[in-house]
């Protein structure tokens, strides 16, 4: 079994059913793997919510995708791996945002897990599985 941890942008495309995201995934749990998403992805997604016009219509589309998801938490295995991670990227002068840092943490704690994100930083990170299921 996989697990695929969604970053917030492919969250987003597989919650509005858009570019084949929704279709990779439920392919994905054909195949007996598992999608999810981390913690800081979900407050991410809660954030897009509260800031949008359609607030309501959002919200249970949000509610509704979770019910189909594993949710994944920020664990002190992955804020052992954040800390290695954040000074790693520091030392080698590879700047990073702190929820791609912590997706990425996340991934690594868990063990035999892909990244989904169409954000190149991510496949910047060292023993870090990435994919992109976003179709142009």
């Amino acid at each position: 079994m996989i697990r695929f941890l969604l970053d917030t942008g492919i969250a987003g495309h597989l919650i509005n059913d858009r570019r084949g995201v929704r279709q990779r995934a439920q392919a994905e749990v054909r195949r007996g793997n598992r999608i999810g998403i981390g913690i800081p992805v979900l407050g991410e997604l809660y954030f897009g919510v509260e800031n949008s016009a359609t607030r309501d219509r959002n919200r249970r589309l949000l509610l509704a995708a979770l019910g189909h998801l594993t949710i994944w938490p920020f664990t002190e295995g992955a804020a052992a791996e954040y800390g290695r991670l954040a000074a790693e990227l520091q030392r080698i002068g590879r700047p990073m945002q702190q929820i791609d840092i912590q997706i990425a943490a996340i991934a690594l704690a868990l063990g035999n897990c892909t990244v989904v994100s169409s954000d190149s930083d991510l496949a910047a990170v060292p023993g870090l599985t990435v994919e992109n299921w976003a179709t142009p």
